[in-house]
């Protein structure tokens, strides 16, 4: 699927080359007169050229969704909700069109693109529900002769920042609530995916006749547009997906702004996998290598750390390295693959480099077999410590570190001792055990006997503590894309003070 050159205009032929951006109600080149390139990570061809956005651009973007914003509020919520329902029916005409594209460019098997393609899908449907669920309130208040109407509103317009790991949900999850509930919207996609993360999500709403200029999407590069981003006094809510470090500096250029906005964090995560000695280990052991190895384990809810009860320790993990030895690592059109690259030589650097680490610092590297180009077989770790640099921090790679603990206390202490806070995972089978356990856990979610790799749009998706601010999900993403707005009427007389 090839992002469009001029508006409602046909794809351009293959191979995948691209430059323009839509912005301003129009596909055009960003101002920079730079070429951003982007490589597929199975063989390092260039899928992509795009003519980067600066930031005049972002300030043109602006002013052009401020302007087509209010038309586009003023529209009638089943008219809203309409446009959504039209994009999910192209994005299932292109589904296989943009498997591809999510296989090339941000590194997918295609088990997981698809995946991702149902995650979208899921949001789509689910944010065409949003117009007709937004509500107003009139309540009483301790003052005669008064009526109060509390009206809930669109923000106006909402930035998106989004990563390049799962780029087109991570980007859509916000996208779609976001002009459902009457905003425009301006994403910056991450620049290694800035067609699976922006410029598809604008050509399928362009299909779904969305209004001119109501998205815009820039690519560009971070150091050049993205403080421009979260400070122009445009927007009013910034979604931002990535790294705790650079959501942290999101949040504080939203407050300092010179309209100080609200900002929506999804951040690192250091998820724990708790597992209890009355497990089926054949079943943990496989929940626990899925929930690990789901692309890569480039995810902010995989698996980061594997707690397992002292008793069961030697056999839980004699079972997972059997299975995570039998992963399938195969080309991207082989519809078996369980694992492809990384996403880039950088990550996987960074990634090889704590694992390093870890064994000088005394953990035991169970399975580790060669590197081949960007495509990393798994690591398995045992004899890890929570005071070992792979277990304090996010990992982002196949590598599953396995700790030991010495009681259900002992494993509750351990998965806390950490500044994130985003998802975590129990398998138990006493439920009543599962879900004490669970409640002690300080994160935003916790699934028992699942992996903790999930997103549902219906559901409070969001993290505590240094893993971010807010939820996502349906009632989430209302509360953070509308506002609210009191009017009272006074009948008759009042009686004032003087």
């Amino acid at each position: 699927m090839q992002p469009q050159t001029t508006s409602r205009a046909p794809a351009p032929p293959a191979p995948y080359v691209h430059r323009d951006l839509p912005f301003e109600g129009r596909w055009q080149p960003g101002s920079t007169g730079r070429l951003l390139e982007v490589a597929d990570p199975w063989s390092g061809e260039i899928v992509a050229r795009i003519a980067a956005a600066g930031r005049a651009d972002v300030d043109r973007a602006y002013r052009a969704a401020r302007a087509a914003q209010k038309g586009w509020a003023a529209t009638l919520p089943g008219e809203r909700a309409e446009v959504l329902r039209r994009a999910a029916a192209v994005l299932e005409a292109r589904r296989e069109e943009i498997v591809r594209w999510l296989v090339r460019e941000a590194g997918s098997t295609r088990a997981k693109a698809r995946l991702e393609c149902w995650a979208v899908h899921n949001s789509l449907v689910e944010a065409a529900t949003l117009p007709s669920r937004v509500e107003g309130r009139i309540l009483d208040g301790d003052y005669p002769g008064k009526d109060h109407l509390v009206q809930r509103l669109p923000v106006g317009v909402v930035a998106v920042i989004s990563p390049w790991n799962w780029p087109l949900h991570l980007s859509m999850r916000s996208v779609a609530p976001a002009l459902a509930l009457g905003n425009a919207v301006v994403l910056k996609p991450a620049a290694a995916t800035p067609v699976t993360g922006g410029l598809l999500i604008a050509r399928l709403f362009d299909e779904a006749a969305l209004p001119p200029g109501v998205l815009s999407v820039l690519v560009g590069a971070s150091g050049e547009i993205g403080d421009a981003l979260v400070e122009h006094p445009v927007p009013r809510v910034v979604s931002f997906t990535g790294s705790t470090a650079v959501g942290r500096r999101v949040g504080e250029l939203a407050v300092r702004a010179p309209l100080i906005k609200r900002a929506m964090l999804e951040l690192g995560g250091n998820g724990p996998l708790i597992v209890t000695e009355d497990v089926d280990l054949d079943r943990a052991a496989h929940i626990a290598v899925v929930g690990k190895y789901l692309h890569q384990g480039q995810l902010c809810i995989s698996v980061n750390r594997i707690i397992v009860a002292d008793a069961i320790h030697d056999a839980f993990v004699e079972r997972f390295v059997a299975r995570a030895r039998a992963l399938r690592i195969g080309g991207p059109d082989d519809e078996a693959a369980a694992l492809g690259p990384m996403i880039n030589r950088e990550q996987l650097e960074r990634v090889a480099a704590l694992v390093e680490r870890a064994v000088a610092d005394g953990a035991r590297l169970l399975l580790g077999d060669p590197v081949r180009g960007l495509l990393m077989p798994p690591r398995v770790l045992d004899q890890v410590t929570q005071d070992m640099a792979l277990a304090r921090g996010e990992i982002f790679g196949p590598v599953a570190p396995i700790l030991r603990a010495r009681s259900d206390d002992d494993a509750v202490a351990i998965a806390n001792d950490t500044e994130y806070g985003l998802t975590s995972g129990v398998l138990c089978r006493d439920l009543g055990r599962a879900l004490s356990i669970a409640r002690r856990i300080e994160a935003g979610m916790t699934h028992i006997n699942d992996i903790p790799a999930i997103d549902l749009p219906q559901l409070p998706f969001g993290g505590e503590k240094n893993s971010g601010l807010g939820r996502f999900g349906s009632h989430g993403v209302i509360e953070a894309f509308t506002t609210t707005h009191w009017i009272s009427i006074q009948h008759g007389d009042s009686v004032y003070p003087f």
